[in-house]
């Protein structure tokens, strides 16, 4: 049997969830250094780094066009849909995408996209995460690898809310729920 390994998931540090983009967060690009600390520490393990996107098709059922919540963002091909130009994703980042269906969302990086099989073939049991938005995407992400098995360090630094006054009652959830609560560099 493998040894067990671990894995960075980056999740959803897209341009439409940065400053100027579509359905900004607020202070996003302040996760960056510490998104690519990440990477570098990583890199040097031999981890895996995962980054999911939100790779939505035209007329996507979330968008406020089609009665859904959010405003048009990261439709495919789109500047919007890509990673922010300033994170070092390397060439050899696996790229999950999510919401891809026109007629159904997905804010997990596990919803509908068979990551959890992939990280058991790779022999994963331990998550570190960070990304956006901590209140929606990364909070569903947390919560499914969590009930998928993986043992999840949440990097508190690494993420930030829609609702910023709702963080520290998102960061208590996860961590009643088993995540682990840690600061990055």
């Amino acid at each position: 049997m493998a040894a067990q390994a671990n894995a960075l998931l980056l999740v959803d540090i897209q341009n439409d969830f940065c400053e100027g983009g579509s359905l900004a967060v607020p202070h996003a690009s302040e996760i960056l250094p510490v998104a690519n600390h990440l990477i570098d520490e990583a890199a040097a393990a031999g981890e895996l780094v995962i980054a999911s996107r939100d790779w939505h098709p035209v007329d996507h059922c979330s968008f406020e066009t089609r009665g859904g919540p959010w405003p048009p963002h990261c439709i495919q091909d789109s500047e919007g849909a890509a990673f922010h130009p300033d994170l070092a994703l390397p060439e050899t980042a696996i790229r999950v995408s999510k919401g891809t269906a026109f007629e159904s969302d997905a804010y997990s990086a596990f919803d509908g996209t068979d990551l959890a099989e992939f990280l058991r073939r790779h022999h994963v049991q331990r998550l570190k995460v960070a990304g956006l938005a901590q209140d929606v995407c990364v909070q569903a992400t947390v919560v499914d690898a969590l009930r998928e098995g993986f043992a999840v360090d949440l990097v508190t630094n690494g993420t930030r809310a829609v609702e910023p006054d709702k963080s520290d009652r998102v960061f208590k959830e996860l961590a009643d729920q088993g995540a682990n609560l840690i600061q990055g560099d």
